[in-house]
This record gives C-alpha cells, sequence and structure tokens, in this order.
C-alpha cells in the first residue's frame, strides 16, 4: 500500500509543485485547502485562500489527478489568530499572524486533521528542510537563500517534524517554476503572496482602525515633550518612520507604544538600537540552549542573523545580548535562533517580549 500524503495547497506555485513531487514519489496524494475567514473574498480572488486561489488549486489537482477538499477552520482562525493580532495591537506589540497560523492552524489542527484521514505526512510548500539524525529530527534552512522560511516554523518540534514533509526546501524557486511549466500547472507563473489574508490589500492601519476602538492620544519624545498627535497608539509599530503626522526638521522613529496610556514614543534612530531581547513562549527543535551560548539571532523574515551570546534560559523564555548593535526590534515578533557553528540549523524560537535598549555611544 501506498503511503498517503495531505497537501496543504494556498493556490501558489510551490504548493502546486509540492503535492506534484509527493505524488511523483509514490504518494497517495491528497490535496487540501484552507478557508480561513468568513463571508466575502477580502483580497480580491489573487490573496492566499481567496476563491480564486482555492480554483487555481483545484485545477492543480485536476492535472495530477489527485482529490482535493476544501477545509472550513474559519471559527478556529478567527478565535486564534484573528483574534491574537487584534490583542497583540491592542498591547501595542507587532504580531506576525502567518507566524500564528502555522501554529495554531497549520502545523495543529491541519495536521491533526490530516492524520485522523489516515496520512502518514501532511506537506507543505515551504522552503525549508528536514533531517533525520540518529532518529532525531533537525530543521535546516532551504537551499535558495532568498526564499529560505524556516524562520516562520520554529515553533516546530520533535513531534511535528516526524510527521510533515518540505520537499521544496531542497530547490530553488526557478527549479519550483520550472517544474511547474513543464507539467502545464496554471500557477507556474503566478505571483507570491505577499498580504497578510485578512487584511484587505495589505493596509493594517486602515485595517486596525476598523477592527480597534482607538482614540487620538501624544506623540512625545522621550522625555515626555509633546510634539504632534496621532489617530491611535495601536496603529504604530517599533522602527516606524512614515506616517507620523509630524515634521521636526530631521528624521525621527517610533521607538516605544504604550496603549495603556495611548502614547506614541519617537526619538532618532540611535535610540532604536537595543542590546538584550527577552523572549516569551519559546519552542525549540531539540533542546533550548544553555546560558552563555554563542547563537545567531534572526528578527525578521528575510533579515540578516546577529551574533548573540545566550544570557538566561528558563522555562517557556530566553534571553540574548547581541555582540554588536542591533535596530528597531518590535514586541511581539519573533526572534528565532540558528546554531553559531551551523547557521543552516535552527535551534528554536520565541516571540519578542521586551528589549533593553543599547547605552548611548559617546
Amino acid at each position: 500500500m501506498r503511503p498517503k500524503a495531505v497537501v496543504a495547497m494556498s493556490g501558489g506555485v510551490d504548493s502546486s509543485v509540492t503535492a506534484a513531487l509527493l505524488k511523483d514519489e509514490g504518494y497517495d496524494v491528497t490535496g487540501v485547502m484552507l478557508k480561513l475567514w468568513k463571508g466575502e473574498d477580502i483580497n480580491n480572488n489573487s490573496g492566499c485562500c481567496s476563491l480564486g486561489a482555492a480554483e487555481d488549486a483545484r485545477r492543480v489537482a485536476d492535472v495530477l489527478d489527485i482529490p482535493f477538499y476544501v477545509f472550513n477552520f474559519a471559527d478556529r482562525f478567527e478565535q486564534s489568530v484573528i483574534r491574537d493580532f487584534h490583542a497583540q495591537y491592542a498591547a501595542g506589540r507587532t504580531p506576525n499572524p502567518c507566524v500564528r497560523c502555522n501554529q495554531w492552524i497549520k502545523f495543529d489542527i491541519l495536521l491533526e486533521r490530516a492524520m485522523a484521514l489516515d496520512a502518514d505526512v501532511l506537506a507543505t510548500g515551504h522552503y525549508a528542510r528536514i533531517r533525520e539524525v540518529g532518529g532525531r529530527y533537525r530543521l535546516l534552512r532551504g537551499v535558495d537563500p532568498n526564499k529560505d522560511q524556516s524562520y516562520v516554523l520554529w515553533m516546530l518540534g520533535q513531534s511535528e517534524l516526524a510527521r510533515v514533509r518540505l520537499p521544496i526546501g531542497e530547490m530553488n524557486k526557478p527549479d519550483t517554476r520550472r517544474i511547474a511549466a513543464e507539467l502545464g500547472l496554471r500557477t507556474a507563473a503566478k505571483p507570491d503572496s505577499q498580504e497578510i489574508c485578512f487584511v484587505r490589500g495589505g493596509d493594517v492601519g486602515t485595517y486596525m482602525r476598523d477592527h480597534l476602538d482607538m482614540e487620538p492620544g501624544a506623540i512625545v519624545d522621550g522625555g515626555g515633550q509633546v510634539l504632534g498627535e496621532h489617530p491611535g497608539a495601536a496603529r504604530f509599530t517599533v522602527g516606524q518612520r512614515k506616517g507620523l503626522g509630524i515634521s521636526l526638521g530631521v528624521p525621527v522613529f517610533v521607538t516605544g507604544v504604550d496603549t495603556a496610556t495611548n502614547t506614541v514614543v519617537v526619538g532618532a534612530r540611535e535610540e532604536l538600537v537595543v542590546e538584550t531581547v527577552r523572549v516569551e513562549e519559546a519552542s525549540f527543535v531539540l533542546e533550548p540552549p544553555v546560558e552563555g551560548e554563542e547563537v545567531l539571532v534572526q528578527h525578521r523574515a528575510h533579515g540578516e542573523p546577529n551574533a548573540a551570546s545566550v544570557t538566561r534560559a528558563a522555562g517557556d523564555g530566553f534571553e540574548v545580548t547581541y555582540d554588536r548593535r542591533v535596530e528597531a526590534m518590535a514586541p511581539g515578533q519573533s526572534a528565532v535562533l540558528y546554531r553559531s557553528d551551523r547557521p543552516e540549523e535552527l535551534i528554536g524560537g520565541g516571540y519578542i517580549a521586551s528589549t533593553v535598549r543599547a547605552a548611548a555611544v559617546a
């Protein structure tokens, strides 16, 4: 009997080729797509999980001659990912809902559903790699450095990695498109989706205005001097420069957001520099790092990793101190650890809880 694979299909080229590769490997493949919101098609048939994307995925499944189903996870998505998105912004943080979706939807309830269907594996179109060494699993960066998505998979542990396949992690994006074209898949030239699936047009500011109760408040400098007024603190994020609505003759950036007092703090770029980051809700692929361990820390999906050392590791959190000055880390974003001796291997990660600003350089 052939092994069974459930492939999470988004209507894009990556998941399309994932399904094709697994079928070619001899898997009995079933394609599934997730319905993640209620009501109207938010992104005009073009975004991830839109009606147009569902039609693309269905057409690909027809070409590959595999079954295709749509799973309705809209209630769970709203109760977890969307509510968290609102709560994080209301608390002055900057969440990444795609990471939460991986954590609570794709590699949680979808993985459970796949296993309930007697699948041997769940496969996705992420650009990352899984290696089994001595019965234990390691998570590595994708071969294509421009498309590596290991950063958004830091929550995967041994239980998940044992049941997940990421076949295109071994490929470059041009090769993925080439295979799709050779197979005659309609997604071969489809652009990558860059938008948050439930935010129309990617306009987070307008979305927050429409979904959170916000009041105007003060924009202040580090000393508390009022410089202007904002339409709602939750619309701002640490490191933001544009859209502040004030002109001081010199560039200023958001250095803090305090939704408790409805205050946005701004300052010079130097005031964004941090020395230490405290991380919560941590998860690790194998074992957690030990205090004093040298690591590489990445805090943006496609950002450069920075050398640091673990200065505290306890419970479900850790703290890292950077070897050099690092700018603009927003609480709520992910801080992901990679090995310093093997930079392609992911250790784990978590959500930035707070930062400690670096001392001013004389």
